[in-house]
């Protein structure tokens, strides 16, 4: 039996999926899309990871854009 269901996010880290948006949209974009601080102001990966990482709702706005643009298939 698999111990993991299949799940896009999994062996994924919120830091490679960050780089990955960062890369892909950049932060104007990100800021934007998810209106806050650590994407407007002076952003920086490690910034926006200690933010994220401490706010559920955000990381759930940033992976939710993550697997949107898996379906898209730009992942």
């Amino acid at each position: 039996m698999n111990d993991h269901p299949h799940d896009p996010l999994h062996g994924m880290t919120l830091e490679a999926i960050l780089t990955l948006l960062v890369e892909r949209h950049g932060w104007e974009t990100l800021a934007q899309r998810i209106n806050v601080r650590c994407f407007t102001n002076d952003p920086s990966i490690k910034s926006s990871l200690t933010f994220l990482r401490k706010t559920p709702w955000a990381r759930q706005k940033v992976e939710a854009w993550y697997l949107y643009d898996l379906r898209r298939g730009i992942g």
